[in-house]
């Protein structure tokens, strides 16, 4: 298998050698996705700067995300989280890790349509739980069974997940590989090439 996934590899790298975006790659996807670590690979091999952007909200508001909802509220988190995608976008290209309810919003997805090319994370119920399983910071997996919460926004947010440019697989494979499918889609992508809307 390893023989094969390095020949998959090394396809998906000839294919996509010298592509540059034009526009910001947006990750979006449930919690346990990946946004982060693969975001992390993917911009390392775009040689692009990296965002993550529930990190910015914390350093922006002086709190972690779980403070916020519990001193503030999940509205008050929210509109924070559309501000600071706002300022990011404004910004020249790079790889951007958004939160699991970013793109729920839908002025925050017209902007990603805009300045962006947004590319889902999908994963299946038992590869999300593995993952969040691993960090008992998620607000949203407090207050009841978080197997029941996962499903309940899976079938809340991946009809809208399914808005995204691209989507690729977040299996349990090596970070590294699902990286590389990504860079590959985005070499296909056309969107990818053309630069940022610009104005409101």
């Amino acid at each position: 298998m390893s023989g094969l996934v390095g020949e998959q590899l090394r396809e998906q790298a000839a294919a996509a050698r010298g592509f540059m975006p034009a526009r910001t790659v947006v990750l979006v996807g449930l919690m346990g996705a990946g946004k982060t670590k693969i975001g992390r690979r993917l911009a390392q091999r775009l040689n692009l700067p990296f965002f993550d952007s529930d990190q910015e909200i914390e350093e922006a508001a002086g709190e972690t995300i779980e403070e916020i909802f519990r001193n503030r509220g999940e509205t008050a988190f929210r509109d924070g989280e559309r501000r600071v995608i706002a300022r990011l976008l404004a910004q020249p290209t790079h790889v951007l890790a958004t939160g699991g309810g970013a793109f729920m919003d839908p002025a925050t997805r017209r902007l990603v349509g805009r300045r962006g090319v947004s590319v889902w994370l999908r994963a299946d119920l038992d590869t999300l739980m593995a993952r969040v399983s691993r960090r008992s910071n998620r607000p949203l997996l407090k207050e009841r069974d978080p197997r029941a919460v996962m499903e309940e926004l899976i079938e809340r947010r991946y009809p809208i997940y399914a808005e995204a440019d691209l989507a690729i697989d977040s299996s349990d494979g090596p970070p590294d590989a699902t990286a590389a499918r990504v860079v590959a889609a985005l070499a296909g992508c056309p969107l990818a090439a053309l630069p940022p809307e610009t104005g409101e």
